[in-house]
């Protein structure tokens, strides 16, 4: 089959009914959640000022999921992903319309924020691996590259435009209208999720008994790290989550104690972050093919570890702008380019468990990073843990320069 790439590559998942629906909810759903989490850190930070806080923030979105992952994962691949997906959307509206009810009455602290956001972070793990895996669902199998380039796309474009909505309806507002903005759009997604048209999308694993859930974690773990391919990757997605990915969660620090700039700088920087992602998921949405894009997620570790030295080494807030534009680019051609390769080669028997080991480490080794570096911004500012980080970045990718060829023929042949 002729390999279709530009923009008829864009179009070709998009005249698919089932994902059209899917990426319409996508749409305003990503905005609130980038809306949401913006105030969080905000929020945070103005309550407490305190860099070891805004990384405590982050694990408690973030790490859950590395407990709740390979769990999730497994029921992924025995229930109807679509009512997983469905059901975990309602709670996670629940959570910031309480959020919204909190913040109006007055009465919110860092502890019960913490709790909140926890909340939140355990509910996103129940549904990331359902909404990973139902992808391959709405396309056919020459349109899924294109598809998972434009999901990137509209998440991308959500970092950029998320935090322009937050910063407006703060200075606006307030920060509890940030959200009910959320909780307006998880409501949004649910309802776009009732225009999917798909056969019960759940694998012969719903047949087995729940006893065999602890084997089918493990039996999806050993396939994974025995997949040099995926295995590899994994590796990769690994280090880039742990050193690379959480300087988003510092963001809030460096934009008051290093540029001295408020929540509308923070939220540009946000933005400038997005609109290199946003750009990022273009160019890999419109490639449409798979060859060469292990050569290019190898390259982008390079050029993200050199581009957060750049933002990290600057007190000039023009320049930093643009290295986050930069580091914005790169995190996404890693991440997009990382589950477009797994979603091909991975055995569709096995989609929900190792994708789950991707949402895991993806969200889930940020927090640790995250809360490392926050710890350590206490100590000796927010510049100079987001450089060593960087430098780890170097060394990933000299480590996957030689081994680059052998990780591309195991994942991007049919």
């Amino acid at each position: 089959m002729a390999v279709i790439s530009g923009i008829p590559a864009l179009t070709a998942a998009l005249r698919e009914r089932n994902y059209r629906a899917f990426s319409i909810g996508n749409l305003l759903s990503h905005n609130g959640t980038w809306a949401q989490r913006t105030a969080v850190l905000w929020f945070t930070w103005e309550m407490t000022g305190s860099g070891f806080w805004l990384g405590l923030m982050a694990v408690a979105d973030l790490l859950p999921v590395v407990f709740i992952g390979p769990l999730a994962g497994a029921i992924a691949d025995r229930v109807n992903i679509l009512t997983m997906i469905k059901i975990t959307q309602v709670l996670a509206a629940i959570q910031s319309a309480l959020l919204a009810l909190l913040t109006f009455m007055g009465v919110m602290t860092p502890e019960l924020l913490f709790a909140l956001v926890l909340a939140h972070g355990i509910i996103l793990s129940f549904n990331q691996p359902a909404r990973l895996a139902l992808v391959p669902h709405l396309v056919q199998r020459e349109n899924l590259s294109a598809a998972i380039g434009i999901n990137s796309m509209i998440f991308n474009s959500a970092k950029a435009i998320g935090p322009v909505i937050a910063g407006f309806l703060i200075n606006g507002w307030g920060i509890g209208f940030a959200f009910v903005f959320n909780a307006l759009s998880y409501v949004w997604f649910v309802g776009s999720l009732l225009f999917i048209r798909i056969a019960n999308p759940r694998s012969g694993k719903a047949r087995t008994p729940a006893r065999e859930v602890p084997r089918e974690i493990a039996e999806g773990f050993r396939y994974a790290m025995q997949h040099i391919g995926i295995a590899r990757m994994l590796i990769v997605l690994s280090v880039v989550s742990i050193f690379g990915r959480p300087y988003m969660e510092l963001l809030s620090g460096f934009a008051d104690e290093v540029f001295s700039r408020g929540a509308d700088g923070y939220s540009l920087m946000l933005s400038m972050t997005g609109i290199g992602s946003l750009v990022g998921g273009f160019w890999i949405a419109q490639r449409g093919q798979l060859v060469g894009l292990t050569s290019r997620v190898v390259l982008a570790t390079l050029l993200l570890g050199l581009s957060l030295i750049g933002f990290a080494a600057t007190n000039l807030y023009g320049v930093a702008l643009v290295c986050l534009m930069i580091s914005g680019f790169t995190v996404i051609i890693i991440g997009v380019g990382e589950q477009t390769l797994l979603q091909n080669a991975v055995d569709p028997k096995m989609r929900g468990r190792v994708m789950s080991l991707y949402g895991m480490i993806g969200r889930g080794a940020p927090a640790i990073g995250a809360i490392v570096m926050g710890t350590l911004a206490e100590f000796f500012g927010f510049q100079a843990p987001v450089i060593a980080g960087a430098v780890m970045l170097l060394g990933l990718w000299l480590w996957a320069l030689p081994r680059r060829d052998a990780m591309a023929k195991s994942l991007e042949g049919d």
